[in-house]
């Protein structure tokens, strides 16, 4: 093999020094593309912790790389506990109102409404088991429900009830086989493309189209655009200014904002007190709920989430069709809403990670996010995947670990069987209050003033 001298000057800038440096062996094309795809692929190698250990420890690392709680838990105390508890009661307030809300189209909406809730259950606590993140709160989306509605309409008839529930939870079968194998096939490295200012980006386009979209709920305007677009969402707004807006609602919703910001400023000034803005979501249901109640001001037009259906999820393992026309359309599908909800779920994760210094793991991301889903396609839920305004208000909340996650699946549990008539009276524009307060703080102004110059 031959050497190659190469001549560099000590740091006085006067005595030189040769240092021989071997050339690289040359190798065949196979070799040389086998090696391209490993580092591509595979360059923090999976299997390298496993090389010269005993066999239980081998075991036990194979269960922490699948299930990455059983490593964290080991240092986990009750300190986080208690965090994570507060956030896990103060997501679940909001989602298990917040799902029984329209945010599909109607067809999908009254045919799917119980996957709806169902899909805050079963997925949120597999993710909970086998995900990086410790702030993403799993749960359905609205982009994706509109998104997965729009589809399913376009390959089968709304009426024939049947079928479309089928074709639903096929499509949510075979989304969490395409995320379940993306991660297997190691392309959680795609993640680290996502940039700092990419981030602020998504994050402050994020939080703006989610704050206007909540004005539907604390203005109490019923006919709103399905749009997302600022535009439509403000025409919308001030078109029904006249007669579509109520005042009860906006005084609901204004004097819980108020209160939530407040408390919100409170818990930044003095961390001694940092428990005030993590309780106070979930007072802010109940007491909402029970003024509602004592007042019936659901009758002077202030609207309310009404009826939620007790039960848990039946199994529907026997409602997922393989024949040839249900995999081609269920295909289809999550070609668009599988890959949408993973983006998204990854970009909010990586979000969250940012913010609080710490690293996402890609590749474990894809594969949770893939078995939750294919769980809950047999488990009676539709495709599930990170929200933004639940993950904001976990964070808000205080939540350390994905065991926030576990508490709000627990306590969705507890309310599908025995206190759904608890949320029968709560207003929608306590939960789009709670949603704003959350997420105006995730408009990062500085960062994006500083992005701003750097690209001037």
């Amino acid at each position: 093999m031959e050497d190659t001298d190469i001549t560099s000057t000590h740091s006085s800038g006067r005595l030189p020094y040769i240092h021989k440096v071997r050339k690289p062996p040359k190798q065949n094309s196979l070799k040389e593309f086998t090696s391209t795809v490993k580092e591509t692929f595979f360059l923090d190698d999976p299997l390298r912790p496993f090389k010269d250990q005993p066999r239980l420890k081998k075991f036990t690392l194979g269960v922490q790389a699948i299930f990455p709680i059983f490593g964290w838990a080991k240092d986990y105390s009750l300190a986080k506990f208690k965090g994570d508890l507060i956030a896990g009661l103060t997501i679940a307030s909001l989602c298990i109102p917040q799902t029984n809300g329209a945010t599909a189209p109607t067809d999908f909406f009254e045919l799917l409404k119980n996957l709806k809730i169902y899909s805050s259950f079963v997925p949120p606590l597999v993710y909970a088991f086998m995900g990086s993140s410790r702030d993403i709160a799993i749960g359905p989306v609205a982009v994706v429900s509109l998104l997965l509605g729009d589809l399913l309409q376009a390959e089968i008839d709304p009426k024939n009830a049947v079928a479309y529930r089928r074709l639903a939870l096929t499509a949510t079968f075979f989304t969490g086989v395409t995320q379940l194998a993306l991660g297997c096939l190691r392309l959680g490295f795609l993640v680290d493309f996502l940039s700092h200012a990419a981030i602020v980006g998504f994050m402050g386009g994020a939080a703006v189209t989610i704050a206007l979209q909540q004005l539907k709920g604390l203005l109490g305007v019923k006919n709103f655009t399905k749009k997302t677009d600022i535009v439509s969402v403000l025409h919308s707004v001030f078109k029904a200014a006249h007669h579509g807006w109520n005042w009860q609602t906006i005084v609901i919703g204004i004097s819980f904002l108020v209160f939530l910001l407040v408390a919100k400023y409170i818990g930044k000034r003095n961390k001694k007190y940092f428990w005030v803005a993590a309780i106070a979501p979930m007072i802010s249901v109940i007491v909402s709920t029970f003024f509602v109640y004592i007042t019936r001001a659901n009758k002077e037009g202030v609207q309310i989430v009404n009826h939620i259906k007790k039960g848990i999820n039946p199994p529907s393992a026997n409602e997922i069709y393989f024949s040839e026309e249900y995999v081609t359309k269920g295909f289809r599908i999550d070609a668009v809403a599988g890959v949408i909800a993973l983006t998204e779920a990854i970009a909010i994760g990586r979000t969250f990670a940012a913010m609080k210094d710490y690293h996402l793991d890609g590749n474990k991301e894809m594969v949770a996010l893939g078995t939750m889903n294919i769980v809950g396609s047999m488990t009676s839920c539709y495709i599930a995947t990170g929200s933004f305004s639940r993950s904001a208000v976990n964070y808000m909340a205080g939540c350390h670990t994905a065991v926030s996650n576990i508490v709000m699946s627990g306590v969705v549990l507890l309310t599908l069987k025995l206190i759904t008539p608890l949320f029968k009276y709560t207003p929608n524009a306590i939960l789009a209050s709670i949603i704003i307060a959350a997420v105006v703080s995730l408009f990062d102004v500085e960062a994006a003033i500083l992005i701003y110059k750097i690209d001037n």
